[in-house]
């Protein structure tokens, strides 16, 4: 028998423990029988501000993925999705296929869903290769991720951080900060904007974005829904919550 709240699709959900906003943000993209369940990385508030900080926290991170895929998987969800950014920029473009490999097999086989193949494809959707990036970061934290871009063949055409410097601290970015930031990062030599980092709350701006920019503006949790859904058979145009989701 069919899970009887999710018959289409279980989705494990894995976050830091200190995220409190792809929770609340993935729920709202939820389409009909779709369900989402969330297990935590346990890890502390720390530091961000230098590399020594950056590193600890993730030790901290992947110290706790594994435990945390274990307790989803124990519901049985179709796939799971990796709301963390950090892990997926910081070592270059080789870790990636060590790191998704790794957590395939924590995750027992089920797909996993990472944000560099997430982003990566809603690009090749869009056909975006010049990009505006906003992180939630300090320097040591944009420097990776502008590589990630930079190692994928696209071009960055500016990227801003915003300087927070814990990883609860992250969430605390509002809505006025995010839409400033968005119209100092455009420009007419821009394709898209990304925006990376699980613990900004940008679904809902990035949606409105769209209309005055008339350009593609993707926010880190939906484009991980949204490579869920689509890679796990999940076809629905979901409206209301930008372009990616209602017309991709």
């Amino acid at each position: 028998m069919p899970d009887s709240l999710g018959p289409r699709l279980k989705l494990g959900i894995v976050l830091p423990s200190t995220n409190t906003s792809a929770q609340p943000e993935m729920e709202s993209l939820r389409p009909h029988h779709v369900t989402n369940h969330t297990g935590r990385m346990l890890i502390g508030d720390d530091s961000m501000v230098d590399e020594p900080g950056f590193d600890h926290v993730m030790h901290s991170i992947r110290r706790s993925t594994v435990p945390a895929i274990e307790s989803v998987v124990s519901c049985n969800p179709d796939g799971v999705v990796i709301g963390v950014s950090p892990e997926s920029y910081w070592d270059g473009p080789d870790s990636h296929s060590r790191v998704l490999a790794s957590l395939t097999e924590a995750a027992d086989g089920l797909p996993v869903i990472m944000s560099p193949d997430a982003i990566k494809a809603a690009l090749d959707v869009y056909r975006a290769r010049r990009v505006a990036v906003i992180t939630p970061y300090l320097p040591v934290g944009d420097d990776s991720v502008s590589r990630f871009f930079k190692d994928n063949d696209y071009d960055v055409v500016r990227i801003q951080g915003l300087g927070v410097s814990s990883p609860a601290k992250i969430s605390h970015v509002s809505e006025a900060q995010l839409r400033d930031t968005v119209r100092d990062i455009d420009g007419p030599d821009v394709d898209a904007i990304v925006q990376v980092g699980t613990n900004v709350a940008m679904t809902r701006l990035a949606a409105v974005a769209e209309t005055w920019l008339d350009k593609p503006v993707i926010s880190n949790n939906t484009v991980l829904y949204w490579h869920a859904l689509r890679r796990l058979g999940i076809t629905d145009h979901v409206h209301g919550h930008g372009s990616l989701l209602s017309e991709h």
